[in-house]
Protein backbone atom coordinates (compact mmCIF):
# COMPACT_ATOMS: atom_id res chain seq x y z
CA UNK A 1 0.00 0.00 0.00
CA UNK A 2 1.54 3.27 -1.12
CA UNK A 3 2.14 5.97 1.50
CA UNK A 4 2.78 8.67 -1.12
CA UNK A 5 -0.03 11.20 -1.54
CA UNK A 6 -1.57 11.76 -4.94
CA UNK A 7 -1.99 15.24 -6.37
CA UNK A 8 -5.69 15.20 -5.47
CA UNK A 9 -4.92 14.18 -1.89
CA UNK A 10 -2.39 17.00 -1.55
CA UNK A 11 -4.96 19.50 -2.84
CA UNK A 12 -7.54 18.30 -0.33
CA UNK A 13 -5.08 18.62 2.54
CA UNK A 14 -4.35 22.18 1.45
CA UNK A 15 -8.10 22.91 1.48
CA UNK A 16 -8.28 21.43 4.97
CA UNK A 17 -5.73 23.97 6.23
CA UNK A 18 -7.58 26.85 4.55
CA UNK A 19 -10.84 25.77 6.17
CA UNK A 20 -9.15 25.78 9.57
CA UNK A 21 -7.87 29.33 8.90
CA UNK A 22 -11.46 30.42 8.38
CA UNK A 23 -12.16 29.31 11.94
CA UNK A 24 -14.22 26.32 10.83
CA UNK A 25 -13.64 22.99 12.57
CA UNK A 26 -13.56 20.37 9.76
CA UNK A 27 -14.21 17.59 12.30
CA UNK A 28 -16.59 19.10 14.88
CA UNK A 29 -18.15 17.36 17.89
CA UNK A 30 -20.36 14.51 16.70
CA UNK A 31 -23.75 15.79 17.84
CA UNK A 32 -25.94 16.76 14.89
CA UNK A 33 -29.65 16.25 15.34
CA UNK A 34 -31.12 14.36 12.39
CA UNK A 35 -34.91 14.08 12.08
CA UNK A 36 -35.36 12.76 8.54
CA UNK A 37 -33.90 10.31 6.01
CA UNK A 38 -33.62 10.57 2.25
CA UNK A 39 -35.73 7.50 1.51
CA UNK A 40 -38.52 8.55 3.88
CA UNK A 41 -38.71 12.04 2.36
CA UNK A 42 -38.79 10.74 -1.21
CA UNK A 43 -41.49 8.18 -0.40
CA UNK A 44 -43.70 10.31 1.85
CA UNK A 45 -43.53 13.89 0.55
CA UNK A 46 -46.40 15.38 -1.44
CA UNK A 47 -47.39 19.00 -2.05
CA UNK A 48 -50.39 18.45 0.25
CA UNK A 49 -48.05 17.36 3.07
CA UNK A 50 -45.57 20.22 2.61
CA UNK A 51 -46.33 21.67 6.05
CA UNK A 52 -45.07 18.43 7.68
CA UNK A 53 -41.70 18.88 5.95
CA UNK A 54 -41.02 22.52 6.83
CA UNK A 55 -38.22 21.78 9.26
CA UNK A 56 -36.02 18.97 7.98
CA UNK A 57 -32.61 18.10 9.40
CA UNK A 58 -30.53 15.56 7.47
CA UNK A 59 -26.86 14.57 7.20
CA UNK A 60 -24.86 12.61 4.66
CA UNK A 61 -22.10 12.53 2.07
CA UNK A 62 -21.81 14.94 -0.86
CA UNK A 63 -21.90 12.83 -4.03
CA UNK A 64 -22.24 15.47 -6.76
CA UNK A 65 -22.13 19.29 -6.96
CA UNK A 66 -23.65 21.37 -9.76
CA UNK A 67 -22.53 24.99 -9.47
CA UNK A 68 -25.15 27.52 -10.59
CA UNK A 69 -23.30 30.70 -9.56
CA UNK A 70 -25.12 32.04 -6.52
CA UNK A 71 -26.68 28.65 -5.92
CA UNK A 72 -25.87 24.99 -6.41
CA UNK A 73 -27.53 21.58 -6.49
CA UNK A 74 -25.93 18.88 -4.35
CA UNK A 75 -26.69 15.18 -4.38
CA UNK A 76 -26.56 14.05 -0.73
CA UNK A 77 -26.33 10.36 0.21
CA UNK A 78 -27.29 9.11 3.66
CA UNK A 79 -27.74 5.54 4.92
CA UNK A 80 -31.09 5.18 3.14
CA UNK A 81 -30.37 6.68 -0.29
CA UNK A 82 -29.80 9.93 -2.15
CA UNK A 83 -31.69 13.20 -2.24
CA UNK A 84 -31.09 16.50 -3.97
CA UNK A 85 -30.26 19.65 -2.01
CA UNK A 86 -30.80 23.18 -3.31
CA UNK A 87 -28.30 25.49 -1.64
CA UNK A 88 -28.55 29.24 -2.25
CA UNK A 89 -25.91 31.63 -1.03
CA UNK A 90 -28.38 34.20 0.35
CA UNK A 91 -30.10 31.53 2.46
CA UNK A 92 -27.13 30.03 4.26
CA UNK A 93 -24.92 33.11 4.76
CA UNK A 94 -25.57 36.42 6.50
CA UNK A 95 -25.78 39.41 4.13
CA UNK A 96 -22.39 40.72 5.21
CA UNK A 97 -20.68 37.32 4.83
CA UNK A 98 -21.38 36.18 1.25
CA UNK A 99 -17.74 35.13 0.90
CA UNK A 100 -18.23 32.19 3.25
CA UNK A 101 -20.54 30.48 0.76
CA UNK A 102 -18.13 31.04 -2.11
CA UNK A 103 -15.21 29.73 -0.08
CA UNK A 104 -17.01 26.67 1.27
CA UNK A 105 -19.03 25.55 -1.70
CA UNK A 106 -17.16 26.96 -4.67
CA UNK A 107 -13.64 26.45 -3.43
CA UNK A 108 -13.27 24.11 -0.49
CA UNK A 109 -16.13 21.58 -0.69
CA UNK A 110 -15.35 18.26 -2.36
CA UNK A 111 -17.29 15.18 -3.35
CA UNK A 112 -17.08 12.83 -0.39
CA UNK A 113 -17.37 15.53 2.30
CA UNK A 114 -19.96 14.85 4.99
CA UNK A 115 -22.34 17.70 5.78
CA UNK A 116 -25.43 18.33 7.86
CA UNK A 117 -28.21 20.62 6.62
CA UNK A 118 -31.56 21.95 7.73
CA UNK A 119 -34.30 23.24 5.46
CA UNK A 120 -37.67 22.45 3.94
CA UNK A 121 -38.80 20.03 1.24
CA UNK A 122 -40.14 21.22 -2.11
CA UNK A 123 -40.52 19.99 -5.69
CA UNK A 124 -38.35 21.63 -8.35
CA UNK A 125 -39.60 22.79 -11.77
CA UNK A 126 -38.15 19.53 -13.12
CA UNK A 127 -40.40 17.61 -10.75
CA UNK A 128 -37.66 16.37 -8.40
CA UNK A 129 -38.31 16.21 -4.65
CA UNK A 130 -35.52 18.27 -3.03
CA UNK A 131 -34.51 20.02 0.17
CA UNK A 132 -34.16 23.81 0.12
CA UNK A 133 -31.26 24.31 2.54
CA UNK A 134 -31.44 27.11 5.10
CA UNK A 135 -28.38 26.19 7.18
CA UNK A 136 -25.35 24.02 6.58
CA UNK A 137 -22.54 22.56 8.66
CA UNK A 138 -19.39 20.71 7.61
CA UNK A 139 -19.21 17.50 9.68
CA UNK A 140 -16.20 15.74 8.15
CA UNK A 141 -13.74 16.75 5.44
CA UNK A 142 -12.87 13.94 3.02
CA UNK A 143 -9.13 13.78 2.27
CA UNK A 144 -9.28 11.06 -0.38
CA UNK A 145 -11.27 11.37 -3.62
CA UNK A 146 -13.89 8.73 -4.27
CA UNK A 147 -13.38 6.59 -7.39
CA UNK A 148 -14.96 8.02 -10.51
CA UNK A 149 -17.79 5.78 -11.61
CA UNK A 150 -17.42 5.07 -15.32
CA UNK A 151 -20.24 3.43 -17.24
CA UNK A 152 -20.51 1.68 -20.59
CA UNK A 153 -23.14 2.38 -23.23
CA UNK A 154 -25.64 0.17 -21.39
CA UNK A 155 -25.08 2.10 -18.16
CA UNK A 156 -23.17 -0.68 -16.38
CA UNK A 157 -20.42 0.49 -14.01
CA UNK A 158 -16.86 -0.68 -14.55
CA UNK A 159 -13.29 0.15 -13.44
CA UNK A 160 -12.40 0.20 -9.71
CA UNK A 161 -15.98 0.19 -8.47
CA UNK A 162 -16.58 -3.27 -9.93
CA UNK A 163 -13.09 -4.74 -9.40
CA UNK A 164 -13.42 -7.44 -6.68
CA UNK A 165 -9.88 -6.82 -5.37
CA UNK A 166 -10.71 -3.14 -4.82
CA UNK A 167 -14.22 -3.76 -3.49
CA UNK A 168 -13.29 -6.46 -0.95
CA UNK A 169 -10.17 -4.68 0.27
CA UNK A 170 -11.89 -1.28 0.60
CA UNK A 171 -15.40 -2.34 1.54
CA UNK A 172 -16.01 1.09 3.04
CA UNK A 173 -15.57 2.66 -0.42
CA UNK A 174 -17.59 -0.11 -2.06
CA UNK A 175 -20.53 0.69 0.23
CA UNK A 176 -20.34 4.39 -0.66
CA UNK A 177 -20.07 3.99 -4.43
CA UNK A 178 -22.27 0.89 -4.72
CA UNK A 179 -25.02 1.49 -2.13
CA UNK A 180 -26.99 -1.51 -3.46
CA UNK A 181 -24.30 -3.69 -1.81
CA UNK A 182 -25.85 -2.74 1.55
CA UNK A 183 -28.96 -4.72 0.61
CA UNK A 184 -26.93 -7.95 0.66
CA UNK A 185 -25.80 -7.33 4.23
CA UNK A 186 -29.23 -6.11 5.36
CA UNK A 187 -30.69 -9.38 4.04
CA UNK A 188 -27.97 -11.33 5.80
CA UNK A 189 -28.97 -9.74 9.12
CA UNK A 190 -32.66 -10.38 8.41
CA UNK A 191 -31.78 -14.02 7.73
CA UNK A 192 -29.95 -14.36 11.04
CA UNK A 193 -32.81 -12.66 12.87
CA UNK A 194 -35.27 -15.10 11.27
CA UNK A 195 -33.21 -18.07 12.49
CA UNK A 196 -32.94 -16.57 15.97
CA UNK A 197 -36.69 -15.86 16.20
CA UNK A 198 -37.51 -19.35 14.88
CA UNK A 199 -35.42 -21.13 17.52
CA UNK A 200 -36.39 -18.75 20.33
CA UNK A 201 -40.07 -19.41 19.58
CA UNK A 202 -39.41 -23.11 20.20
CA UNK A 203 -37.79 -22.41 23.57
CA UNK A 204 -34.16 -23.00 22.62
CA UNK A 205 -31.48 -20.94 24.37
CA UNK A 206 -28.86 -18.91 22.52
CA UNK A 207 -25.45 -19.33 24.18
CA UNK A 208 -21.77 -18.40 23.80
CA UNK A 209 -18.87 -20.86 23.90
CA UNK A 210 -15.08 -20.31 23.81
CA UNK A 211 -13.38 -19.12 20.62
CA UNK A 212 -9.91 -19.77 22.05
CA UNK A 213 -9.63 -23.48 22.86
CA UNK A 214 -7.00 -25.80 24.31
CA UNK A 215 -8.15 -28.59 21.95
CA UNK A 216 -9.59 -27.87 18.48
CA UNK A 217 -12.49 -30.31 18.47
CA UNK A 218 -15.89 -30.81 16.88
CA UNK A 219 -14.82 -31.09 13.24
CA UNK A 220 -12.19 -32.51 10.92
CA UNK A 221 -10.23 -29.41 9.93
CA UNK A 222 -6.78 -27.85 10.22
CA UNK A 223 -6.70 -25.25 13.03
CA UNK A 224 -4.94 -21.93 13.51
CA UNK A 225 -2.40 -22.24 16.33
CA UNK A 226 -1.31 -19.57 18.81
CA UNK A 227 0.35 -19.49 22.23
CA UNK A 228 -0.99 -18.40 25.61
CA UNK A 229 1.89 -16.65 27.35
CA UNK A 230 0.58 -16.79 30.93
CA UNK A 231 -0.37 -20.47 30.82
CA UNK A 232 2.57 -21.26 28.52
CA UNK A 233 0.50 -23.63 26.39
CA UNK A 234 -0.51 -23.81 22.72
CA UNK A 235 -4.04 -22.60 22.00
CA UNK A 236 -6.26 -22.92 18.95
CA UNK A 237 -8.90 -20.76 17.33
CA UNK A 238 -12.01 -22.90 17.29
CA UNK A 239 -12.81 -24.95 14.22
CA UNK A 240 -16.24 -25.78 15.67
CA UNK A 241 -18.26 -25.28 18.85
CA UNK A 242 -19.95 -28.69 18.82
CA UNK A 243 -18.26 -30.30 21.81
CA UNK A 244 -19.00 -27.32 24.08
CA UNK A 245 -22.67 -27.22 23.10
CA UNK A 246 -22.95 -30.94 23.83
CA UNK A 247 -21.47 -30.30 27.27
CA UNK A 248 -24.44 -27.97 27.87
CA UNK A 249 -26.85 -30.74 26.86
CA UNK A 250 -25.09 -32.97 29.42
CA UNK A 251 -25.58 -30.15 31.93
CA UNK A 252 -29.36 -30.24 31.51
CA UNK A 253 -30.28 -27.75 28.77
CA UNK A 254 -32.66 -29.41 26.32
CA UNK A 255 -32.08 -27.05 23.40
CA UNK A 256 -29.12 -24.70 22.79
CA UNK A 257 -27.83 -22.87 19.73
CA UNK A 258 -25.01 -20.49 18.85
CA UNK A 259 -23.93 -18.35 15.91
CA UNK A 260 -20.32 -19.48 15.97
CA UNK A 261 -17.39 -17.65 14.40
CA UNK A 262 -15.09 -20.47 13.29
CA UNK A 263 -11.54 -20.50 11.90
CA UNK A 264 -10.00 -23.15 9.65
CA UNK A 265 -6.46 -22.92 8.32
CA UNK A 266 -7.35 -24.23 4.89
CA UNK A 267 -7.88 -23.14 1.29
CA UNK A 268 -9.64 -20.02 0.05
CA UNK A 269 -12.01 -19.91 -2.90
CA UNK A 270 -15.43 -18.55 -3.79
CA UNK A 271 -17.15 -20.74 -1.15
CA UNK A 272 -14.40 -20.85 1.53
CA UNK A 273 -13.01 -18.15 3.80
CA UNK A 274 -10.68 -19.03 6.71
CA UNK A 275 -13.00 -17.13 9.07
CA UNK A 276 -16.67 -18.01 8.70
CA UNK A 277 -19.96 -18.24 10.59
CA UNK A 278 -21.91 -21.39 11.42
CA UNK A 279 -25.13 -21.70 13.38
CA UNK A 280 -25.15 -24.88 15.49
CA UNK A 281 -28.24 -26.24 17.25
CA UNK A 282 -28.51 -29.21 19.66
CA UNK A 283 -31.82 -30.55 20.96
CA UNK A 284 -32.15 -33.40 23.45
CA UNK A 285 -34.41 -36.42 22.86
CA UNK A 286 -34.48 -35.86 19.06
CA UNK A 287 -32.82 -37.62 16.10
CA UNK A 288 -31.66 -36.79 12.60
CA UNK A 289 -35.07 -37.52 11.03
CA UNK A 290 -36.64 -34.90 13.28
CA UNK A 291 -33.79 -32.52 12.44
CA UNK A 292 -34.49 -32.88 8.70
CA UNK A 293 -38.12 -31.90 9.29
CA UNK A 294 -37.33 -28.81 11.36
CA UNK A 295 -34.55 -27.73 8.97
CA UNK A 296 -36.96 -27.84 6.01
CA UNK A 297 -39.36 -25.68 8.00
CA UNK A 298 -36.63 -23.17 8.88
CA UNK A 299 -35.13 -22.81 5.38
CA UNK A 300 -38.55 -22.43 3.79
CA UNK A 301 -39.38 -19.70 6.32
CA UNK A 302 -36.11 -17.85 5.59
CA UNK A 303 -36.81 -17.86 1.86
CA UNK A 304 -40.32 -16.50 2.42
CA UNK A 305 -39.18 -13.79 4.85
CA UNK A 306 -36.35 -12.56 2.64
CA UNK A 307 -37.82 -12.97 -0.84
CA UNK A 308 -41.57 -13.33 -0.38
CA UNK A 309 -41.47 -16.71 -2.11
CA UNK A 310 -40.07 -20.20 -1.62
CA UNK A 311 -38.37 -19.78 -5.01
CA UNK A 312 -34.99 -18.04 -5.01
CA UNK A 313 -33.02 -17.05 -8.09
CA UNK A 314 -29.37 -18.11 -7.79
CA UNK A 315 -27.33 -17.35 -10.88
CA UNK A 316 -28.99 -19.18 -13.77
CA UNK A 317 -30.91 -21.50 -11.42
CA UNK A 318 -34.23 -21.07 -9.65
CA UNK A 319 -34.13 -23.00 -6.38
CA UNK A 320 -37.40 -23.91 -4.70
CA UNK A 321 -37.30 -24.30 -0.90
CA UNK A 322 -40.88 -25.55 -0.67
CA UNK A 323 -41.08 -28.55 1.66
CA UNK A 324 -40.40 -31.48 1.50
CA UNK A 325 -36.81 -31.74 0.20
CA UNK A 326 -35.41 -34.78 -1.61
CA UNK A 327 -33.78 -37.45 0.59
CA UNK A 328 -31.23 -39.99 -0.69
CA UNK A 329 -28.50 -42.06 0.99
CA UNK A 330 -24.84 -41.33 0.21
CA UNK A 331 -24.22 -44.83 -1.22
CA UNK A 332 -27.31 -44.57 -3.46
CA UNK A 333 -26.16 -41.14 -4.64
CA UNK A 334 -22.70 -42.46 -5.55
CA UNK A 335 -24.26 -45.42 -7.36
CA UNK A 336 -26.61 -43.09 -9.26
CA UNK A 337 -23.86 -40.84 -10.58
CA UNK A 338 -20.99 -43.33 -11.01
CA UNK A 339 -22.75 -46.63 -11.59
CA UNK A 340 -20.60 -48.17 -8.82
CA UNK A 341 -21.94 -49.70 -5.61
CA UNK A 342 -19.26 -48.95 -2.98
CA UNK A 343 -21.21 -50.36 -0.03
CA UNK A 344 -19.11 -52.96 1.75
CA UNK A 345 -15.85 -51.92 0.05
CA UNK A 346 -12.63 -51.72 2.06
CA UNK A 347 -9.91 -49.07 1.72
CA UNK A 348 -7.93 -50.88 -1.00
CA UNK A 349 -11.05 -51.33 -3.14
CA UNK A 350 -12.01 -47.68 -2.69
CA UNK A 351 -8.55 -46.63 -3.84
CA UNK A 352 -9.10 -48.62 -7.02
CA UNK A 353 -12.47 -46.92 -7.53
CA UNK A 354 -10.84 -43.50 -7.15
CA UNK A 355 -8.19 -44.53 -9.68
CA UNK A 356 -10.90 -45.75 -12.06
CA UNK A 357 -12.81 -42.45 -11.67
CA UNK A 358 -9.59 -40.41 -11.99
CA UNK A 359 -9.98 -38.84 -8.56
CA UNK A 360 -6.77 -37.52 -7.04
CA UNK A 361 -5.99 -39.03 -3.61
CA UNK A 362 -2.99 -39.51 -1.31
CA UNK A 363 -1.67 -42.09 1.17
CA UNK A 364 -2.97 -40.20 4.25
CA UNK A 365 -6.62 -40.74 3.27
CA UNK A 366 -8.50 -43.45 5.09
CA UNK A 367 -11.75 -45.11 4.06
CA UNK A 368 -13.95 -42.19 5.11
CA UNK A 369 -11.88 -39.59 3.27
CA UNK A 370 -11.85 -41.70 0.09
CA UNK A 371 -15.64 -41.98 0.09
CA UNK A 372 -15.89 -38.26 0.74
CA UNK A 373 -13.63 -37.56 -2.26
CA UNK A 374 -15.79 -39.76 -4.52
CA UNK A 375 -19.00 -38.06 -3.43
CA UNK A 376 -17.48 -34.57 -3.72
CA UNK A 377 -16.08 -35.19 -7.19
CA UNK A 378 -18.99 -37.07 -8.77
CA UNK A 379 -22.19 -36.29 -6.87
CA UNK A 380 -22.25 -33.07 -4.85
CA UNK A 381 -22.39 -30.65 -7.78
CA UNK A 382 -25.48 -32.32 -9.22
CA UNK A 383 -27.74 -31.28 -6.34
CA UNK A 384 -29.04 -27.86 -7.33
CA UNK A 385 -32.45 -28.23 -5.67
CA UNK A 386 -32.38 -28.88 -1.88
CA UNK A 387 -31.53 -32.49 -1.07
CA UNK A 388 -30.69 -34.33 2.14
CA UNK A 389 -27.82 -36.80 1.63
CA UNK A 390 -28.24 -39.37 4.41
CA UNK A 391 -26.65 -42.38 6.08
CA UNK A 392 -22.90 -41.83 5.86
CA UNK A 393 -20.24 -44.50 6.48
CA UNK A 394 -19.08 -44.62 10.09
CA UNK A 395 -15.46 -43.79 9.11
CA UNK A 396 -16.56 -40.34 7.89
CA UNK A 397 -18.39 -39.37 11.05
CA UNK A 398 -16.50 -39.75 14.34
CA UNK A 399 -19.11 -37.86 16.38
CA UNK A 400 -22.23 -39.55 15.03
CA UNK A 401 -24.43 -42.34 16.43
CA UNK A 402 -24.30 -45.62 14.51
CA UNK A 403 -27.33 -46.28 12.35
CA UNK A 404 -30.03 -48.17 14.22
CA UNK A 405 -30.67 -50.59 11.31
CA UNK A 406 -27.85 -50.28 8.73
CA UNK A 407 -24.51 -51.79 9.73
CA UNK A 408 -21.43 -49.72 8.97
CA UNK A 409 -23.40 -46.48 8.61
CA UNK A 410 -24.28 -43.57 10.90
CA UNK A 411 -27.36 -41.39 11.28
CA UNK A 412 -26.09 -38.31 9.53
CA UNK A 413 -27.28 -36.01 6.77
CA UNK A 414 -25.88 -33.13 4.79
CA UNK A 415 -28.14 -30.62 3.08
CA UNK A 416 -26.98 -29.91 -0.47
CA UNK A 417 -28.16 -26.80 -2.30
CA UNK A 418 -26.86 -25.33 -5.55
CA UNK A 419 -24.15 -27.98 -5.71
CA UNK A 420 -22.67 -27.27 -2.28
CA UNK A 421 -23.06 -28.44 1.32
CA UNK A 422 -25.23 -26.03 3.29
CA UNK A 423 -25.75 -27.97 6.54
CA UNK A 424 -24.42 -31.02 8.38
CA UNK A 425 -26.42 -32.87 11.03
CA UNK A 426 -26.30 -36.01 13.20
CA UNK A 427 -28.06 -38.15 15.64
CA UNK A 428 -25.29 -37.39 18.12
CA UNK A 429 -23.05 -40.12 19.48
CA UNK A 430 -23.62 -40.32 23.24
CA UNK A 431 -21.86 -43.63 23.99
CA UNK A 432 -18.59 -42.59 25.72
CA UNK A 433 -16.89 -45.96 25.02
CA UNK A 434 -17.70 -45.82 21.31
CA UNK A 435 -16.70 -42.14 21.21
CA UNK A 436 -13.27 -42.87 22.72
CA UNK A 437 -12.66 -45.58 20.11
CA UNK A 438 -13.65 -43.19 17.30
CA UNK A 439 -11.24 -40.56 18.62
CA UNK A 440 -8.45 -43.14 18.77
CA UNK A 441 -9.08 -43.97 15.11
CA UNK A 442 -8.71 -40.25 14.34
CA UNK A 443 -5.33 -40.23 16.10
CA UNK A 444 -4.17 -43.04 13.80
CA UNK A 445 -5.20 -40.95 10.78
CA UNK A 446 -3.29 -37.99 12.21
CA UNK A 447 -0.20 -40.18 12.51
CA UNK A 448 -0.59 -41.06 8.82
CA UNK A 449 -0.37 -37.37 7.98
CA UNK A 450 -4.03 -36.31 7.95
CA UNK A 451 -3.81 -32.71 9.27
CA UNK A 452 -7.62 -32.50 9.53
CA UNK A 453 -8.07 -35.51 11.83
CA UNK A 454 -9.60 -34.85 15.26
CA UNK A 455 -7.74 -34.51 18.55
CA UNK A 456 -8.89 -36.52 21.57
CA UNK A 457 -10.81 -34.23 23.95
CA UNK A 458 -10.53 -36.00 27.31
CA UNK A 459 -12.82 -33.55 29.09
CA UNK A 460 -15.54 -34.06 26.50
CA UNK A 461 -15.26 -37.81 26.98
CA UNK A 462 -15.54 -37.27 30.73
CA UNK A 463 -18.71 -35.22 30.16
CA UNK A 464 -20.23 -38.04 28.09
CA UNK A 465 -19.44 -40.46 30.92
CA UNK A 466 -21.79 -38.46 33.15
CA UNK A 467 -24.50 -39.21 30.56
CA UNK A 468 -25.79 -37.24 27.56
CA UNK A 469 -29.39 -37.82 26.48
CA UNK A 470 -30.14 -38.86 22.88
CA UNK A 471 -29.58 -35.65 20.93
CA UNK A 472 -29.91 -34.25 17.43
CA UNK A 473 -27.46 -31.58 16.27
CA UNK A 474 -26.94 -29.49 13.15
CA UNK A 475 -24.54 -26.91 11.80
CA UNK A 476 -25.76 -24.52 9.07
CA UNK A 477 -23.26 -22.46 7.08
CA UNK A 478 -24.51 -18.91 7.50
CA UNK A 479 -22.24 -17.44 4.82
CA UNK A 480 -23.25 -20.01 2.20
CA UNK A 481 -26.92 -19.62 3.10
CA UNK A 482 -26.52 -15.85 2.68
CA UNK A 483 -24.90 -16.41 -0.74
CA UNK A 484 -27.96 -18.36 -1.86
CA UNK A 485 -30.58 -16.05 -0.39
CA UNK A 486 -28.92 -12.93 -1.88
CA UNK A 487 -27.81 -14.49 -5.21
CA UNK A 488 -24.16 -13.71 -4.45
CA UNK A 489 -21.60 -15.67 -6.53
CA UNK A 490 -18.79 -15.54 -3.94
CA UNK A 491 -18.50 -15.86 -0.18
CA UNK A 492 -16.50 -12.61 -0.26
CA UNK A 493 -19.70 -10.84 -1.38
CA UNK A 494 -21.51 -11.70 1.87
CA UNK A 495 -18.62 -10.90 4.25
CA UNK A 496 -17.99 -7.26 5.07
CA UNK A 497 -14.26 -7.85 5.34
CA UNK A 498 -13.14 -11.11 3.69
CA UNK A 499 -9.60 -12.36 4.20
CA UNK A 500 -7.18 -10.86 1.64
CA UNK A 501 -3.50 -11.14 0.90
CA UNK A 502 -1.48 -8.24 2.39
CA UNK A 503 -1.67 -5.18 0.16
CA UNK A 504 1.57 -4.58 -1.72
CA UNK A 505 3.50 -1.35 -1.12
CA UNK A 506 5.28 0.60 -3.85
CA UNK A 507 8.54 -0.99 -2.66
CA UNK A 508 6.97 -4.45 -3.01
CA UNK A 509 5.97 -3.69 -6.60
CA UNK A 510 9.50 -2.49 -7.40
CA UNK A 511 10.97 -5.65 -5.85
CA UNK A 512 8.69 -7.84 -7.98
CA UNK A 513 9.74 -5.95 -11.10
CA UNK A 514 13.42 -6.37 -10.20
CA UNK A 515 12.94 -10.12 -9.70
CA UNK A 516 11.17 -10.39 -13.05
CA UNK A 517 14.00 -8.47 -14.73
CA UNK A 518 16.62 -10.74 -13.13
CA UNK A 519 14.80 -13.83 -14.42
CA UNK A 520 14.92 -12.46 -17.94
Amino acid sequence: MSTELSEQELIRRAKLEEIKKLGIDPYPAPLFEVNAAAKTILEAFTAEKAEEFKSISIAGRVMTIRDMGKACFVNLQDATGKIQLYIRRDDICPTEDKATYDLLFKKYTDIGDIIGVTGYVFITKMGETSIHVTSLKLLSKSLRPLPVVKRDEQGHAFDEVTDPEFRYRRRYVDLIINPHVKETFIKRTQMINTIREFYNSKGYLEVDTPVLQAIPGGATARPFVTHHNTLDIPMYLRIANELYLKRLIVGGFEGVYEFSRNFRNEGMDRTHNPEFTVMELYVAYKDYDWMMDITEELIEKIAMNLNGSTQVKVGENTIDFKRPFKRISMYDSIKEFTGIDISGMEEAQLREVCKQLRIEIDHSMGKGKLIDEIFGAKCEGNYIQPAFITDYPVEMSPLTKKHRSKAGLVERFELMVNGKELANAYSELNDPIDQRERFEEQVKLMERGDHEAMFIDQDFLRALEYGMPPTAGIGIGIDRLAMIMTDSPSIQDVLFFPQMRPELTAADHEKKQDIASDKK
